[in-house]
C-alpha cells in the first residue's frame, strides 16, 4: 500500500524542500496539482481529501481556508505555517519536546510543524523550565542569526538578485519585538513571559546558529555550565536528530569560531554549552530549511504513519 500525500503549497520553499525529500520514496504516492490550478478551491478540495495526509506550505489564512476543505475523517495534516502552532487540538510536531511527544504526533490528524527559530530556542530552554533549573518568570534573552532562505522567495530573490542593501551586513528585524514564533517559544517552554527575542537575517543561504545567554546566580540551585551541559546531555541522549556536542570543546570551533552552516542539508540540530560559573552560554545550530522546516515536516510524517522517522532524512 502506497500512503496518497499531497503538498498544498508545493510552489514555496517549504514545499519544494518536502518535494526533494519524498522524490525518491517508493512507499509514497504524491499528488501534484497543475500549476494553473494551484489557486482553485475546487481542485485543492478534491486533492485533499483524495490525500491520506496533507502538508500546508501555505500563508496562515490559506493554511486555515485548507484545512476547512477537509471533508472526511481520514485525511491528516501536517501545517508548516504559524496558524495553528499553539491552537487547541493541534499537536506540536517536536517529538524530541518530551518523552510522550512521539505518541501524541503518531496518534493526531492535526499537527504543527515548529518555527525554525522555536525549534532551536524550545529545545535549549524546556527541559531546563521543566526540571525546575531555570524559574519560569526568568528574563530570557535569545539571539538568533539565520541564512536568507528562511524568508521565503522573495527575500531569497532580493539577495539573488542584488536588490538588498549592503548585503554582506547581517540586518537585525522584528525590531518591535513581535515576532511570530515568540507565542509558541512562551508557550512550549512554559515561560510566563515572552523572551527578549532578536533575530539577524545574514548574507548566506541556510543554517541557523542561536543562543540563548544564562546568569547562574539566577537559576534555581547552584548550577555551572558543566552541570547543565551534563543535564541536556542525559535529557537528549537517545535522540536521533537531537545531539549535545562535547562541552567546550576547541575541536569544534574553526579557530575559536562556530560554524552556523556545518548542520546544513541534514535534519540534525546540535546543541553546545560554553561558560563558567558565573555565566553560561546554550547554543543550537541547525538547517532553517531541514530540521527548521521540511525536514520536520518529513519527520513527522514518518511517524504519523508508523514509519522509521529518519526515513528518507540525511543526520
Amino acid at each position: 500500500m502506497k500512503y496518497k500525500i499531497f503538498v498544498d503549497g508545493q510552489e514555496g520553499t517549504t514545499g519544494l524542500k518536502i518535494h526533494e525529500r519524498l522524490a525518491s520514496r517508493d512507499d509514497l504516492e504524491i499528488l501534484k496539482i497543475d500549476p494553473d490550478k494551484r489557486k482553485d478551491i475546487n481542485e485543492r478540495r478534491k486533492l485533499i481529501n483524495q490525500s491520506d495526509l496533507v502538508f500546508l506550505c501555505l500563508p496562515d489564512d490559506a493554511a486555515k481556508e485548507s484545512v476547512s476543505l477537509i471533508e472526511n475523517s481520514k485525511t491528516r495534516v501536517i501545517d508548516a505555517s504559524t496558524a495553528h502552532r499553539t491552537a487547541e487540538g493541534w499537536t506540536y510536531g517536536l517529538p524530541e519536546l518530551k518523552k510522550e511527544q512521539r505518541e501524541l504526533i503518531a496518534k493526531s490528524n492535526r499537527v504543527a510543524v515548529p518555527g525554525c527559530h522555536a525549534t532551536g530556542f524550545i529545545l535549549l530552554v524546556a527541559p531546563l523550565v521543566e526540571k525546575g533549573i531555570l524559574p519560569s518568570d526568568y528574563p530570557v534573552t535569545c539571539c538568533s542569526v539565520s541564512g536568507y532562505s528562511g524568508g521565503g522567495k522573495k527575500l531569497i530573490s532580493k539577495f539573488d538578485d542584488g536588490l538588498m542593501k549592503n548585503p554582506n551586513v547581517p540586518k537585525h528585524y522584528s525590531l518591535k519585538l513581535k515576532h511570530k514564533h515568540l507565542p509558541e517559544m512562551k508557550k512550549i517552554t512554559g515561560l510566563k513571559y515572552n523572551p527578549v527575542f532578536t533575530p539577524l537575517i545574514g548574507n548566506y543561504e541556510q543554517g541557523i546558529g542561536l543562543t540563548v545567554p544564562l546568569v547562574t546566580r539566577l537559576l534555581n540551585g547552584k548550577l555551572t555550565a558543566m552541570d547543565i551541559h551534563e543535564i541536556l546531555s542525559e535529557h537528549y541522549r537517545d535522540q536521533h536528530f537531537v545531539k549535545v556536542m562535547p562541552y567546550d570543546c576547541d575541536e569544534l570551533l574553526d579557530e575559536g569560531y562556530f560554524d552556523i552552516a556545518a548542520c546544513n542539508n541534514t535534519n540534525r540540530l546540535e546543541i553546545f554549552v560554553f561558560g563558567n560559573e558565573e555565566q553560561i552560554l546554550l547554543m543550537s545550530r541547525f538547517d532553517n530549511l531541514g530540521k527548521g522546516a521540511s525536514g520536520a515536516a518529513v519527520q513527522n510524517m514518518n511517524i504519523m504513519l508508523g514509519l522509521d522517522e529518519s526515513l528518507g532524512l540525511k543526520c
